[in-house]
């Protein structure tokens, strides 16, 4: 393993990946490892803490990016894009460390669970990754007039964009919103490029009027489909989380 040297300094960043990757360079490159990092905008502040804000510098980010699938391969750069969307506290520590790690002794670091930053970073994986695929299925789209349709989620992690890009690839010349109501973020296609961008100051249209009659039609159909002495609440939660059901059309 390389020699790092741990400081006794809480890195802040601005939250997003470029900015966590920045700081993996200004790690590695100075060969420290620093006692704590958080997005600037969850850090409370307190006399015991001598912090460092890390600016984003996207070249060094790209570095850092293209470092690792090559050293590392494309499992650890998957591995870490869906681990970062953790809502999991601390989870830039338990990155770093696989990350530097991952640097010296390359793709072997994913078979060394008995590290516990190493199997965090799996499980953290795990989760956001399992998360957005129940929501590429669950996900109901709304037309909400001049041919723009709306879905809204509430998911446990900041599964936003690869969620968007799914839908992206299958809708590649709809315009659409996903409106992230947790984070109360909106990723916005226009059928050529997209952004997410703050939802504050967003109005979200009513729902057409050919909408609304669709929708109901879909409504009467699950109603009549279903068979009353089969329902299983238990089983049906299992395969759709009850979580998710304030943003299904279908009533559960």
């Amino acid at each position: 393993m390389s020699n790092r040297k741990p400081i006794n300094k809480t890195y802040l960043y601005d939250g997003s990946f470029d900015g966590f990757l920045t700081i993996v360079f200004h790690s590695y490159a100075n060969k420290i490892l620093p006692q704590k990092i958080f997005p600037e905008a969850n850090y409370s502040p307190n006399f015991l803490d001598e912090t460092i804000l890390i600016e984003t510098d996207f070249e060094k980010a790209k570095r850092v990016f293209a470092g690792i699938e090559k050293n590392i391969g494309y499992t650890a750069l998957y591995n870490t894009y869906y681990a970062f969307l953790s809502n999991e506290k601390e989870k830039e520590m338990a990155l770093l460390q696989y990350l530097w790690d991952g640097f010296d002794i390359g793709p072997k670091i994913n078979n060394r669970l008995t590290l516990p930053y190493v199997f965090q970073v799996m499980r953290m994986k795990k989760r956001s990754f399992g998360e957005c695929h129940r929501l590429k299925g669950l996900l109901r789209f709304q037309e909400v007039g001049n041919n723009l349709y709306y879905a809204s989620l509430h998911p446990d992690n900041n599964i936003l964009e690869p969620l968007g890009h799914h839908f992206m690839q299958r809708l590649p010349n709809q315009s659409f919103m996903i409106h992230d109501k947790i984070r109360n973020i909106c990723l916005l296609y226009h059928g050529k490029e997209y952004q997410i961008v703050d939802a504050t100051n967003i109005k979200i249209p009513a729902i057409s009027p050919e909408e609304q009659k669709y929708q109901e039609l879909w409504k009467l159909f699950f109603k009549t489909i279903a068979i009353a002495e089969r329902k299983n609440p238990r089983c049906q939660m299992q395969y759709m989380p009850k979580k998710y059901w304030n943003d299904l059309i279908e009533e559960p």
